[in-house]
Order: structure tokens, then sequence, then C-alpha cells
């Protein structure tokens, strides 16, 4: 065991004096794309714009740096990436599925059958069970991690269908593979769902990211959001199944200040550009930070609590807003059921589902 233990530093240390050989271009200067996969953490690198990307797939796939000159717009509480431990809590950019955000029983819907959870498990909790099970999933494997002269990127695959205790509260086999792109200083995350199963499988996944700016604080920060639709909650935060135009919730959407706002809420809707892209946006003192939507996803979640409601007593624990991508609203798989919501997708068997969003920045 010594000398397996011996032989496989060496192999190591070679493999990453290898990898930092061909990071440098011919002429002797580093390339502006790299891709680096150390330690469990894959860096993308964008030296033109100076910005950094770092993901951990063994946590979910959990990206939980966007730096940019230096200044992360993801929140990260911590020195390193490596003082990270898997914790979990209020950071990066956890990815939701099975489904996202809440259901409305310990159930959901799906083609006309009511699958009811097995509570005994443990991995899904709370009489409204929220965000599914996967966001701290350890079984993404890094398929693909690589750079050329357009851009850097990192593909890992989750093959859901291999785990019996995911099968049994979702029993629709599927893979899932998601690709982190840095390309002209703008991060694209472009997910892909091969539904496996025989039956129809819906889609009702979305992203949680944590977003911050350095340049000012929550209290300056101002939200524009393209939607036209507001889904009212109930006070156990669940969409009433009614709508409104959300001229009534935010009377101008694209300059909503955060500094008294405390929102957990859902818009669908999305205004969309020549491209099918609904951006959304959060402003700063001179930081700007979009995020772009591509038209598969059908909604925004919108979280924003406020520092003064912060139970942890510490105010810059909610010093946040989270611009959330998601397939489908709030508890979209059982309203769906029920008629109250019609935009619900599906992947027909042996079919796939596949889209990106894109955070963009400026002004750093």
């Amino acid at each position: 065991m010594p000398g397996r233990t011996l032989v496989r530093a060496i192999l190591l240390v070679a493999a990453a004096t290898c990898a930092h050989a061909t990071m440098l271009t011919q002429s002797g200067t580093p390339p502006r794309y790299s891709a680096q996969h150390n330690g469990g953490v894959v860096r993308l690198l964008d030296t033109k714009h100076d910005t950094l990307v770092s993901i951990i797939p063994s946590t979910g796939n959990l990206a939980v740096e966007m730096k940019i000159k230096g200044q992360n717009v993801l929140r990260f509480p911590y020195e390193t990436v490596a003082d990270y431990k898997g914790a979990g809590g209020s950071i990066g950019i956890p990815f939701l599925a099975p489904w996202a955000d809440r259901l409305d029983e310990q159930a959901f819907y799906a083609n006309g059958k009511r699958y009811a959870f097995d509570m005994t498990l443990g991995n899904v909790r709370g009489a409204n069970p929220i965000h599914g099970f996967l966001a701290s999933a350890s079984q993404w494997k890094v398929i693909d991690a690589k750079a050329d002269g357009q851009s850097a990127w990192v593909t890992s695959k989750l093959e859901f269908f291999r785990n019996p205790l995911w099968m049994k509260q979702f029993p629709f086999a599927h893979t899932i593979e998601m690709t982190h792109r840095l390309q002209d200083g703008v991060l694209e995350v472009a997910t892909r769902i091969d539904n496996l199963s025989t039956e129809p499988m819906p889609v009702a996944i979305g992203f949680h990211p944590y977003f911050q700016l350095t340049d000012s604080t929550r209290d300056e920060w101002i939200i524009s959001v393209a939607a036209r639709t507001h889904w009212p909650v109930a006070e156990n935060k669940m969409p009433t199944g009614q709508t409104q135009p959300i001229g009534r919730f935010f009377p101008n959407p694209q300059a909503v200040a955060l500094k008294d706002l405390d929102i957990d809420d859902v818009f669908s809707d999305l205004l969309r550009d020549e491209r099918g892209h609904a951006v959304m946006a959060l402003k700063g003192k001179s930081q700007r930070l979009e995020v772009a939507l591509g038209p598969n996803y059908r909604a925004v979640v919108i979280y924003a609590p406020n520092p003064a409601t912060s139970q942890s007593g510490d105010a810059t624990a909610r010093n946040f807003v989270c611009l959330e991508p998601v397939a489908g609203i709030i508890n979209a798989l059982n309203l769906a059921h029920k008629g109250l919501y019609h935009e619900l997708q599906s992947i027909a068997p042996d079919g796939v589902w596949r889209e990106s969003f894109w955070i963009r920045t400026s002004g750093f």
C-alpha cells in the first residue's frame, strides 16, 4: 500500500506539471482561456476579462465563485474554496431538482398519477417539500474540462437512474448533464436532461443563485424584472392559483428598490428579446449584473429577504438577492394537475430537454 500511495503521488505531480505546461502558448504566454481540475475544484479562467469561475462537482455541481477583477458576484462567505467543507447554506448557484421550490403536499402529480414521497428515507422533508434533493449530490462526474481559443468549459453528468433512493421518490429514470462555459466574460450554465423512462417526465427544475455586488450594500441595489405576471402567494408561500399584472405588485418593474423589500415570489409571462432571452438585472452604484433566461425557463423566482428580519442576527447574512431561473412556477407539478398552471413542460420517452441561462456583468 505505501508503494501504491507513492506511485499515485508521483503520477498526480506529473499530471499537474503537464497541465501547467499545456497552459502556455508556443510564445510562452498564458492562453486567454484555461480550465483546471485540481483538488476536486474546476476553475475556468478568462484572462482578457479577468474573470474566474469555480465549480465543485462533488457538492451538487455547485458554482461558488464568479470573480470579476477579484470581486465575487456569488455569495460565498469563505476566504478560499478550500475552506468550504460542503456544509450547504445560502451560497453560490445551487441546482434544484427534480423540482424547484415548494410543493403543497408530500407528493407530486405526473401524467395524471399521484406519487407520494416516502418520508422515512430522509431525503425529502417537511410538510411542503422544498428544492428537491440533489442540491448536495456527490455523484456528479466530470466528463469534460477543456479550453480553446473561444472559451473554457466543464461538463459534468449525473446518472439519476442509478440511485434507488432517488428513484423511489421520483420514479423517472433520467440523466442530467450540465456545462458551465466561460466566454467573453459571460458564464453560461447549460442543462440537458435525457428521459430514459417509458412515460413522459415532467420538468420543474431550477437554479437558486445567490447574487451580490461589491460596490454598494443591499439598501442601494435596484432590480429589474422582465415579466408580465405575478403569482400572489398564501401565508405558506404557495401560489394561490390566481395571477395579477406585475404592475400591481411592482409599480415600476424595471426599477425595484430592494431597501425595504422582503420577497419570495414567482413571476411568469417573461418579456423576451429577439433571441428569446428574458433578462433580469441587479444594479449597484456602478456595477451591474444581468441574468438572461433561455425560452425553456418559463418563470423567475425572486428571493430577497430583508436583513432586518434575519433570524441569524447578522445583517450581512442576507446581503444578497436571488434571481432564480426555473422551468415552472412554485408548485408547478401540482398546480398543473389542478388545472391552475398551463406551462408545465415534459420530456417524451427517450426525449431530451435542454436550456441555458447566462450571467454577464459590467461596471467592475
